[in-house]
């Protein structure tokens, strides 16, 4: 383990002649390693036992060829490298299927079942729908049965899972579960669901490569149970005993938030807001425990063992002090990364520490490009799926950039490391710009002076704050001071004009021609070359959005789980109908799917957000896109008191016989009209705003109805000529719901597609079977978001297209033949969540 500084140049290495230059023979197999896990991950399903097989087997005659030919060295380094991507890719099959072997069997959805285990990681705070409180936890299961009988049978269930426990109600304290014990309890489980929306979150790839395989709640009753306490030696309970004093000692939840997630990797404990502050400035990476804060230990560790070693001379001449410094760091780094809950992040860097000891054990002095793919290749053996997360690339990129664009000498001075530490910051942000538009559509501005000022105020001073405050708890106040000190920085620098730099997704030739010029802009080459990589940046800094051609528009139902969000988009005007559910107190669908999914199209304002009625489902995440995106105008049904109204510079009510133009695509509203408006009796639902949406040739048309009921419909038939009602797309009313889609209302509209908006496995039954039942028997073909995601139609195109499909990979759970997850499986367990995934 050593510093960038003492990484071997390439310039010394090309200096010593042909004969050095060995090592970097194992480069290409190395890349044809990551190459071949790669292709795994980019698989929308596995390959059968016999291609596995066939591919196994082709890799390993590669393989011997190539260790006993004697043709030329080149014929056989490509042999080499063609059996590493072959072996690599069955490898990463193997490890896929044993995990996907795991699934809950789809026959235990939504049953009641009684589980036994332990607690397995440290519960999280969260709260439920009604706001309730709770925890959400891991879960390692030991035994399960389908009934409360000693004698019934044994289950095939997935080793580990994710549970969620609430209060009775919002006054209530959610149950005592800790760390490590030992409990019985009664679940109900599903399968792992996540929202699947164009560019958004994959959440079911992140309970995969966490080894989760299936999520739940605990049912009310008193079968559970405590059965043991946790071990004296268990690493997460002592984690949430330092967790609680921690929260005793600091009374401000920020601070207190910062320092748990510093100290003992609790990320949860920092509020959603806190993470937009820290998103916005670019420090993100900091205020988890990532590479940067292990290595800091690591180097601190063994800088100290080091140093206390060659104290004394036996000791130097029974081990040399760098060795033992060097497994000291790396020992100090796996205790760190295990009481810190053993993330991902900490695990790669660990390993990534490993490796590199363990060729400098070896006396190998590797150049850095070597050294960096070695641990690399380490980090991916253990976990396959690395290569498909964002940290994985930000973090071996923020590496290989720095050793790039350093020097050869370390800087002697205070000075000199002070332009060190610039430069190195000015490297790490330009030559990550590429990777973070890339993965986040969004660069920070001052994130270069942000890091620059945090960087240091959180490794050197919060950081060992908040570590020695587990052995001197006074030190936690000093810590929390500090916390609110960088707090008021960042709160600064974010209400900076254009501190954020936002643009929509670019095109695969634009993402590739940024990802090439990043990399140029930082490596020690001429400036007029590096202006080059400026040219290829432009591309991926200002794509152009694609939208409709004049005339038509884009219908895109995103998928927000039980609740109504569509985007319609005609050439240059943008109008959002609905926007989600909220999920829980401060988490809805317009901050957690609506909000990215628009910058990522590159919607910059809505010109309306049209909310169709006051229910939650419908107007849950309209306050979170208020707050995100500039809206020109709410036109809705909301009576005139309605809090959502200040949040807009213009507020219309929706009434029948309102219409408008935009670029040629025809808008008009049917329903309700202005004396219903006035009938406070009328639930929600009857007051539906349904819009009709017709492109300019008037041969393609879009209805959307809200949550309009049968005796609504049938009004919408007396009120309007028959030639004004059929689309060839209907949003289902109601999401299915028994109490509205009446055989006269599918017959009027002869819809060729419908769409239904419900969250899977939802409490409600949406949609209803008669339902479904009803627009088959119509000939009519129906897109549920739970087996569809995102679905998106364009009045110029021939088909429409579903994201759960078109961005299918092996892990994404697929649509039953039975349909069983539309059947209602009794109610939710008190303070659920509505959508609890994704």
């Amino acid at each position: 383990m050593h510093s960038p500084a003492t990484a071997e140049p390439l310039q010394a290495v090309a200096r010593r002649g042909p004969a050095s230059l060995w090592p970097f023979r194992l480069a290409l197999p190395a890349l044809a390693w990551l190459s071949g896990l790669a292709c795994v991950q980019l698989q929308r399903e596995l390959p059968g036992e016999g291609a596995f097989a066939a591919v196994l087997l082709f890799g390993l005659a590669c393989l011997i060829a190539a260790m006993r030919s004697r043709a030329a060295a080149a014929l056989r380094l490509l042999g080499f490298s063609l059996a590493a991507g072959l072996l690599a890719f069955s490898y990463g099959s193997w490890r896929a299927e044993l995990r996907l072997a795991e699934r809950l069997p789809e026959a235990w959805e939504g049953r009641d079942l009684l589980l036994i285990g332990r607690v397995d990681s440290l519960p999280a705070a969260t709260l439920g729908q009604a706001g309730a409180p709770g925890w959400r936890f891991e879960f390692a299961l030991e035994a399960a049965q389908a009934g409360p009988l000693a004698s019934d049978p044994p289950l095939q269930l997935p080793p580990r899972l994710l549970l969620s426990a609430f209060a009775e109600h919002a006054d209530a304290a959610p149950p005592p579960l800790r760390a490590g014990e030992r409990w019985q309890l009664l679940v109900r489980l599903k399968q792992p669901q996540g929202l699947m929306n164009p560019h958004g979150f994959d959440y079911e790839l992140w309970l995969f490569e966490q080894g989760l395989r299936a999520s739940g709640v605990l049912r009310p009753g008193g079968a559970q149970r405590r059965l043991a306490e946790a071990p004296f030696a268990s690493i997460d309970a002592a984690r949430q005993r330092l967790r609680e004093a921690l929260q005793r000692r600091v009374s401000e939840p920020s601070a207190a938030g910062v320092l748990a997630a510093l100290s003992l990797g609790d990320q949860a404990a920092i509020s959603r807001a806190d993470w937009a502050l820290f998103r916005d400035t670019g420090l993100s990476h900091l205020l988890s425990v990532s590479g940067l804060h292990v290595t800091m230990f690591a180097w601190a560790a063994q800088g100290l063992l080091g140093w206390a070693w060659r104290g004394s001379t036996r000791l130097c001449l029974r081990c040399p002090a760098p060795a033992v410094a060097r497994w000291g760091g790396v020992a100090a780094a796996l205790a760190y990364a295990l009481f810190s809950g053993w993330g991902v992040p900490a695990q790669r860097t660990v390993w990534m520490l490993a490796s590199l000891a363990l060729t400098r054990s070896a006396g190998v002095r590797w150049p850095w490009p070597l050294a960096l793919l070695l641990s690399a290749l380490v980090v991916t053996a253990v976990d396959p799926w690395a290569v498909c997360q964002a940290g994985f690339w930000l973090s071996f990129c923020a590496v290989g950039l720095l050793m790039a664009a350093g020097d050869a000498e370390p800087a002697r001075g205070w000075r000199a490391q002070l332009m060190a530490g610039l430069r190195n910051q000015a490297v790490a942000t330009l030559g990550l710009a590429p990777l973070s538009l890339l993965f986040f559509q969004q660069l920070s501005v001052v994130g270069v002076l942000a890091n620059l000022l945090a960087i240091p105020w959180v490794s050197l001073v919060i950081t060992p704050l908040a570590l020695g405050g587990a052995i001197l708890p006074g030190l936690w106040i000093w810590g929390a001071g500090c916390v609110e000190l960088m707090m008021a920085l960042l709160r600064g620098l974010a209400s900076w004009p254009l501190a954020v730099w936002t643009v929509p997704v670019a095109p695969l030739w634009a993402q590739a021609a940024g990802l090439a010029g990043g990399v140029v802009l930082v490596l020690p080459l001429p400036w007029r070359v590096r202006a080059l990589g400026l040219a290829l940046a432009l591309p991926l800094l200002w794509p152009a959005p694609e939208r409709p051609r004049e005339g038509e528009f884009e219908f895109l139902a995103a998928d927000v789980g039980q609740g109504t969000a569509v985007l319609l988009r005609t050439a240059n005007h943008a109008l959002l109908y609905d926007a989600g559910p909220q999920y829980a107190p401060g988490v809805d669908a317009g901050q957690r799917v609506l909000l990215p999914l628009l910058r990522a199209l590159g919607v910059r304002q809505l010109d309306q957000l049209l909310l169709s009625h006051r229910d939650s489902d419908h107007v849950g995440g309209a306050a979170s896109v208020a707050a995100g995106l500039p809206v020109r105008v709410l036109r809705s049904s909301l009576e005139p008191g309605h809090p959502l109204h200040r949040l807009f510079p213009s507020s219309l009510p929706c009434e029948v016989g309102q219409g408008w133009v935009w670029d040629g695509v025809q808008f008009e509203l049917l329903h309700p009209s202005a004396e219903q408006l006035q009938r406070q009796q009328l639930k929600s639902n009857e007051l539906s705003c349904v819009l009709r949406v017709r492109s300019a040739s008037g041969q393609r048309s879009a209805l959307l109805m809200g949550d309009l009921e049968a005796g609504q419909e049938a009004e919408l038939l007396r009120r309007h000529r028959p030639q004004d009602l059929p689309a060839e797309l209907l949003l289902v009313p109601h999401h299915g719901s028994k109490t509205s889609s009446t055989p006269e209302l599918l017959a009027a509209v002869a819809p060729r597609w419908a769409v239904v908006q419900s969250g899977y496995r939802n409490r409600f039954g949406h949609p209803a079977l008669p339902v479904l039942a009803r627009y088959q028997a119509a000939g009519i073909e129906v897109f549920n978001s739970p087996d569809c995601g995102a679905w998106r139609w364009r009045s110029d195109a021939v088909a429409p297209s579903c994201q759960r499909q078109l961005g299918r990979r092996y892990w994404h759970r697929q649509p039953s033949a039975d349909r069983a997850g539309l059947s209602w499986q009794g109610p939710p367990a008190p303070g659920a969540h509505l959508e609890e995934d994704g």
